[in-house]
This record gives structure tokens, C-alpha cells and sequence, in this order.
């Protein structure tokens, strides 16, 4: 007998399991946001975006623009300077805080990443060109290393490609639909990782197509 499920249940709840990645420290929770908690997040998104404009960041030492558009939500935001990467309380591009990281993410913090203190950084990567992607890298410039990075996917599927601990390793990869929560951390904190490509209307959620990629960060270690 099929189960019908009452309308007011959710169908897609927070009592989701991650499935097996074949990465220790690396959990991938399939549509752990609903449609709804979607449309929300994507609207305060868009809110915080008139405070803090996506930018096209450039390249240390080559100043080549990078084919995806960036900003940040948060007491931190990670950025990319002339001599290497990293994270600054002020937003260079207005002369202002970045803004406060939406409730609906720091409550996805608390149900996911085990860790005992909230992030300081919410680092917002849009994959608005076709062609746009993102290389093999790992993400190192925090302090507190022990702490997970937590990633949200919005828009259109991407294909994930998680490699070793160095970049010449093997790797394999997956796809990352909208909805999808990651979680890197643990034996995997230090792993390569990066974006093959974007799916193009894979996705209905962001009008004219696109992906949203979030990565929730700490940065420093927590006083005790």
C-alpha cells in the first residue's frame, strides 16, 4: 500500500541522512533544503546583495578576473587581494561591514556541523556564465581547521569534483543539486576540491538560470 503523506508535513524535513560520498569528513545531505527554504533563502540573498554587490574578483600577482561573481555575508569575508587570499571585517568594494549572515543558515550551522561555535564567514560564489567553474583548491586560510565547511547549493546542478591532499591526486566526482548541503571537515578538511562545470536548466529556481554556492566558514578558533 503506497503511504500518503499528510500536505502539512514537509517533504523534504531536517531529518534527512547524509549519503556515502567515499570521503571520511565528507557528508552530502540530497535536498536537505525544500523548495520553500530555497525561494526563502534565495530572497534574503537578494536582500544582502544591495549592501554588499556581487564583484568580480582578480587574481593575486596576475590580476586575471575570475568567471565567477563573489561576496560575502558575515563579521568576515574571504577575498581575494594582489599578494594571496584572505578574510577582512570590511567590505573594499563600499567601505562597509559585510552583512549579517541570514538566521535560516546559522540555524543550518547548528543542526549539521558539530561544531561549538557559529561561523564568522559566509562566502557567496555565483556561477552566472556558462562557462563559469572553479579549479582545484582547498580552503586553508582559516585558523580554526578543526571547524567543518559547510556548503549550500542553489540553482543549477554542478558537477563537484573531490580530489586528494595534493593537487595532482586522484579524484572523483559527483553532482550538487539545488537544495543539497555538504559538509567537508574532519580527515577531509584539507581535501582539493572545486567545480567541473555547471548544468544549464537544471535548475527553475534563479531566474535565467545559474548556480548560488554558499560555504559557511569559522575563522578563528573559539575562546574556551
Amino acid at each position: 500500500m503506497t503511504q500518503i503523506v499528510p500536505k502539512t508535513e514537509p517533504q523534504n524535513t531536517r531529518k534527512a541522512k547524509p549519503v556515502d560520498t567515499g570521503f571520511a569528513g565528507i557528508a552530502l545531505y540530497p535536498g536537505y533544503l525544500d523548495a520553500g527554504a530555497q525561494k526563502a533563502l534565495l530572497a534574503e540573498l537578494r536582500a544582502g546583495f544591495e549592501a554588499a554587490p556581487p564583484y568580480r574578483p582578480l587574481m593575486p600577482r596576475t590580476g586575471r578576473p575570475w568567471s565567477i561573481h563573489q561576496t560575502n555575508f558575515g563579521e568576515l569575508g574571504w577575498v581575494s587581494r594582489p599578494d594571496g587570499y584572505g578574510y577582512e571585517p570590511l567590505n573594499g568594494t563600499v567601505n562597509a561591514p559585510w552583512p549579517a549572515i541570514p538566521a535560516a543558515l546559522l540555524a543550518l550551522w547548528d543542526e549539521i556541523a558539530g561544531y561549538p561555535a557559529p561561523p564568522e564567514c559566509c562566502l557567496v560564489n555565483l556561477y552566472d556564465a556558462p562557462k563559469s567553474r572553479m579549479g582545484l583548491h582547498r580552503d586553508e586560510d582559516e585558523a580554526a581547521l578543526d571547524a567543518p565547511v559547510l556548503s549550500v547549493s542553489l540553482g543549477d546542478t554542478c558537477v563537484f569534483r573531490v580530489g586528494g591532499f595534493a593537487r595532482s591526486d586522484k579524484s572523483k566526482s559527483f553532482r550538487l543539486a539545488s537544495g543539497d548541503v555538504l559538509v567537508i571537515g574532519g580527515a577531509s578538511r584539507l581535501r582539493y576540491h572545486g567545480v567541473d562545470r555547471i548544468v544549464p536548466g537544471s535548475s527553475q529556481l534563479i531566474p535565467g538560470g545559474g548556480r548560488i554556492n554558499l560555504t559557511l566558514r569559522r575563522v578563528t578558533k573559539p575562546t574556551q
